[in-house]
C-alpha cells in the first residue's frame, strides 16, 4: 500500500499533476507498491514549458559566475542531504544503500562542481580579421529550453549528467524521470529550487505518453534522452519534425576482450564486479567477454568462481554487490534471455531468478555462444556475463565491432602496441585498457552506431547544450 506520493515540480513550486491523476511506483524488492506519483498529461508538459520558457528570459543572461555559484549551492546541499538522498534512491530502485551512498553520491555533487567551474572557461575561436576589413568573433550562447527524459538504472546521476551541463550553459530544463523511478528526480528538484530561480528546472511525472508530449511540444530547442534504441530512434524522428537538436545515449554490447598475456585472475575478478554492478543494468556494463585461446577455459572458470561468490539481495544488506532488477518487464526480459539459450552454448552458474518476491536474479555466466546469438547482439541489462573464445586479434575485433552498439568497450593485455591499435580501431566511445566502467567528470562518455550520439560529462557535454553564433564587424573607414 503506498505510504507516500510523490509531486511535480514547476515553476519553483511542488504540484499534482492538473487532472489529480496518479500512479502506482513499485518496492522492486518485494513487487509492492509503495509510493504514487503524478501522472502529468499535455497541460502539465504544457505549463512546465510555459514556466521554463519565462524563466529562460533571465537565467539565460546569468552570468557564468552567477550559474557557478547557484551549482555549487546545488553541490553542497547534495552533500548535506547524502543519507537522505541515498535512502530514497535504494528504495526506488532496490540498490544496495552502501554501494549507493560510496559509489553514486559523491560523484553526483562533483558533477555539479566540476559544470560550475566548466561554466566560467567556456572558450570559441579566437576573434581576428578572417576578411580584409572586417572582425570575426564567436558567440557560444544557451539554447534554449531543453526537454530531458531520464532512464531508471541510475536516476539521480543520470539526471545530473543532464540538468547539470544544461543549467551551466544557461538553459531551463523541462525533465520527466523514469515512470519506474522518480522519487529522487523529484526530491532533488525540490532542492533546487532553493538556489535556482522558479521555472529554470521543472520535473514531470509520468509514462511514455508523457515523455512523447514532452520531446513533441514546440517550447524546447532541444531535447535529450538516456533510454533504449527504440526510444532514441522515436525521440530523434519526433524531433526531425521540428528541427530540434537532439542528444541520445542509448543503448550498449560492450566488449571486454581479454588476451592472452593477460592476468586471469585479476581480470575476472575486475570484470565480474564492473559486469555486475548494478546488477548489469548498465549500457557500459562488462556483461560480453571475449577471450583469448590461450586463456579462455581458464577465465571461464575463474569467472564461474567469482560470480558464485557475488551475492545479491536487500539494500541494507552490507555484503551484497547488487541488488533486485528494477521492474518486472526487466525480470522478465533477463529471464527469457537465459532460458533461450541454444543448444550449443553453456550454462557456467547462476540461470535462476532468486527468492520469489522481489525481482532478484542471480550472478550468471554463460559460455559456448556464438556471434550471431541474441544474447551477444542483443542488450541483456542484467547480471549476465557471456564469454566468447576468440582465435586471434583480427577475429577479436571483428567480433567486438559486429554488434549494433557503440557505447564503451575494454582491452585487456599487457602489450602496449596492442593495447594502442585496439583502441584505434574499436568503433566504440570509450575504450579502457586494463579496467573498465570508471567514469569522471572531465572526460567524456557517448557512443557511436545506435548507441546515439552527443556527450554527457567533461566539457564536451557542455558545449553540445550551447549553439555557435559568427558575429562579424566590418571596421574599415
Amino acid at each position: 500500500m503506498a505510504d507516500q506520493t510523490f509531486t511535480n515540480v514547476v515553476n519553483g513550486e511542488l504540484v499534482e499533476s492538473v487532472s489529480g491523476e496518479t500512479y502506482d511506483i513499485i518496492d522492486p524488492t518485494n513487487g509492492e507498491v509503495y509510493a504514487r506519483a503524478p501522472l502529468s498529461r499535455a497541460e502539465d508538459v504544457d505549463r512546465a514549458n510555459a514556466a521554463a520558457d519565462a524563466a529562460f528570459d533571465t537565467w539565460g543572461e546569468t552570468t557564468p559566475q552567477e550559474r557557478a555559484t547557484a551549482l555549487l549551492k546545488i553541490a553542497d546541499a547534495i552533500d548535506a542531504r547524502a543519507d537522505e538522498i541515498t535512502r530514497v534512491e535504494s528504495k526506488d530502485t532496490g540498490k544496495p544503500i552502501g554501494l549507493t551512498a560510496s559509489e553514486e553520491l559523491p560523484p553526483s555533487s562533483d558533477h555539479f562542481r566540476f559544470f560550475a567551474g566548466a561554466a566560467r572557461v567556456l572558450e570559441g575561436r579566437s576573434a581576428g580579421e578572417y576578411l580584409a576589413d572586417h572582425t570575426s568573433f564567436i558567440r557560444r550562447e544557451p539554447i534554449g529550453v531543453v526537454g530531458q527524459v531520464t532512464p531508471w538504472n541510475y536516476p539521480l546521476m543520470m539526471m545530473i549528467w543532464k540538468i547539470a551541463p544544461a543549467l551551466a550553459a544557461g538553459n531551463t530544463v523541462v525533465l520527466k524521470p523514469s515512470d519506474t523511478t522518480p522519487a529522487s528526480s523529484t526530491l532533488l528538484a525540490e532542492l533546487c529550487q532553493e538556489f535556482l530561480p522558479p521555472g529554470v528546472l521543472n520535473v514531470v511525472c509520468g509514462d511514455r505518453d508523457t515523455g512523447r508530449a514532452l520531446v513533441e511540444h514546440r517550447t524546447p530547442q532541444m531535447v535529450s534522452i538516456t533510454g533504449s534504441v527504440r526510444a532514441g530512434m522515436e525521440v530523434a524522428g519526433s524531433a526531425a519534425k521540428d528541427l530540434k537538436k537532439v542528444h541520445l545515449e542509448l543503448g550498449g554490447k560492450a566488449p571486454v576482450i581479454v588476451f592472452d598475456d593477460a592476468d586471469v585472475e585479476s581480470a575476472a575478478a575486475a570484470i565480474a564486479e564492473a559486469g555486475y554492478f548494478n546488477a548489469g543494468q548498465d549500457c557500459t556494463a562488462a556483461t560480453r567477454v571475449l577471450a583469448g585461446p590461450g586463456v579462455h577455459a581458464d577465465f571461464v572458470a575463474a569467472l564461474t568462481e567469482a560470480a558464485k561468490g557475488i551475492r545479491t539481495g536487500m539494500p541494507d544488506d552490507e555484503d551484497v554487490l547488487y541488488g533486485a532488477l528494477n521492474n518486472d518487464n526487466q525480470l522478465q526480459r533477463v529471464t527469457g534471455m537465459v532460458d533461450r539459450l541454444p543448444d550449443h552454448a553453456n550454462l557456467e552458474t547462476g540461470g535462476r531468478r532468486q527468492g520469489s518476491s522481489g525481482y532478484f536474479y542471480e550472478p550468471t555466466v554463460l559460455s559456448g555462444l556464438k556471434q550471431d546469438d541474441e544474447q551477444i547482439q542483443d542488450e541483456i541489462f542484467g547480471p549476465v556475463i557471456t564469454v566468447q573464445r576468440f582465435s586471434d586479434e583480427a577475429e577479436a575485433l571483428r567480433w567486438a565491432n559486429g554488434v549494433q552498439y557503440g557505447l564503451s568497450s575494454s582491452v585487456w593485455t599487457k602489450d602496449h602496441a596492442r593495447a594502442m591499435r585496439m583502441s584505434k580501431r574499436l568503433d566504440f566511445g570509450v575504450v579502457w585498457i586494463n579496467t573498465h566502467i570508471p567514469f569522471i567528470s572531465e572526460m567524456p562518455h557517448g557512443g557511436f552506431k545506435h548507441s546515439g550520439y552527443g556527450k554527457d560529462l567533461s566539457m564536451y557535454s557542455l558545449e553540445d547544450y550551447t549553439r555557435v553564433k559568427h558575429v562579424m564587424s566590418y571596421i574599415g573607414q
